[in-house]
């Protein structure tokens, strides 16, 4: 394998093999990690659980003290206050730990290309970033404390209240959290701009700490679930991203007549096609600076539930990035009857719209239910940014 550049390696002369823990099962409540961390030579006595504690001191120094709400932090077990990103520390701690020949296969330039275009910003229903097979998020290319930090870092992206829906979604797309799941590192961790970045199937999401100018959530994202099969029954039953197409069609319910008209649009764009159209660019749909007041209250309320499971400084950061638009009020809602092949897209014929679409100059919330769950959401405050996806 070629030997890309990477910030802060210098690369050995010889070739250099990780070695990590083969096959080691972890216990993250229980296990105690007491031999040398094999990619850093760093000696820890602590479990593994205490070592990411320690890695995000800052936060445990604020709580043990009773320190403002205003300035705490979020701990590892996910609790976020306004105010700090450890998420973002704890992408720092990973990115120290790894080993040369480690970060040869995970790490990458900030603007890194190849042939799906700039890496740190493509985004895909269902791919890789790295090796699935080699490089996942539990196998034996990380040591067991990588593991952990990996981990954390993942869920701690979310709400709290989300975690057990992400593992179900996980569980049921990809088989759990873990073999299908693989991650990279943009950048440099604490000294300039950097992303963490995970993907698999039905998974694309970033940490970045802002890294990126502009956008929210680091970059496009993807989430998606097929809780009842590929072809999912109408309804979608166990679907934990249901309720979003719920809260829609809510709003589509209080709708009259020449409202629904406006709402309805006959055939739906390709689902990755989440570029942003600017003020100039957004003639379908129904505008929301028209609605009625008990409307616009449920236009708010679909936004509430679209952003309900991520943490609290990507929720803030979309909202600003929104207002920076003009708020809801610049976006239109779409609901759409046909794919362009002419195949229906209400599932069941139930009169439940299961493709629909919130969009602004520069925001772009595409919800697709047929044949299962995919969401494709790009979020930024400058219309010209281009997209880098592949649907």
């Amino acid at each position: 394998m070629s030997q890309r550049h990477v910030p802060g390696v210098v690369w050995p002369l010889t070739g250099a093999s990780s070695t990590s823990e083969p096959g080691r099962r972890e216990d993250n409540a229980l296990a105690a990690h007491t031999s040398a961390a094999p990619n850093t030579g760093l000696q820890t006595h602590l479990t593994r659980r205490s070592f990411l504690r320690s890695s995000l001191g800052t936060a445990a120094v604020a709580s043990s003290v009773g320190l403002s709400p205003l300035i705490r932090v979020r701990s590892v077990r996910g609790e976020e206050s306004p105010a700090g990103k450890p998420s973002e520390s704890l992408v720092k701690t990973l990115y120290e730990s790894l080993s040369p020949a480690q970060r040869q296969e995970i790490c990458f330039d900030w603007d890194h290309t190849d042939d799906r275009g700039l890496l740190r910003t493509h985004v895909s229903n269902n791919w890789h970033i790295t090796d699935e097979e080699k490089l996942n998020v539990v196998g034996a290319f990380f040591t067991p404390d990588q593991k952990e930090m990996i981990r954390e870092i993942f869920f701690s992206l979310y709400s709290p209240e989300w975690k057990d829906r992400i593992l179900k979604q996980l569980g049921d797309d990809a088989g759990g959290y873990g073999p299908h799941q693989t991650v990279a590192l943009f950048g440099t961790p604490g000294t300039g701009k950097f992303q963490f970045l995970m993907t698999g199937r039905h998974l694309t999401i970033r940490c970045d700490g802002d890294s990126a100018e502009h956008v929210a959530f680091g970059g496009p994202i993807f989430y998606g679930h097929a809780a009842s099969g590929f072809n999912e029954q109408p309804g979608h039953p166990g679907n934990v991203f249901w309720p979003q197409g719920q809260a829609a069609n809510g709003l589509f319910k209080m709708l009259d007549g020449k409202q629904r008209e406006q709402a309805l649009v006959k055939v739906a764009p390709p689902e990755a096609k989440v570029a942003f159209k600017g003020k100039a660019g957004l003639t379908e749909g129904l505008s929301i600076a028209d609605l009625s007041a008990d409307q616009k209250t449920h236009a708010q309320t679909i936004l509430k539930t679209l952003l309900e499971p991520y943490r609290l400084s990507d929720r803030q950061e979309a909202l600003k990035l929104l207002d920076v638009q003009g708020g809801l009020d610049a976006c239109r809602l779409s609901y759409f009857r046909q794919a362009a092949n002419g195949a229906s897209l209400d599932l069941g014929d139930d009169g439940e719209w299961d493709v629909w679409r919130l969009e602004g100059p520069s925001f772009v919330w595409h919800y697709r239910g047929v044949p299962h769950v995919h969401v494709w959401v790009n979020v930024a405050d400058d219309a010209s940014l281009p997209l880098n996806a592949r649907g």
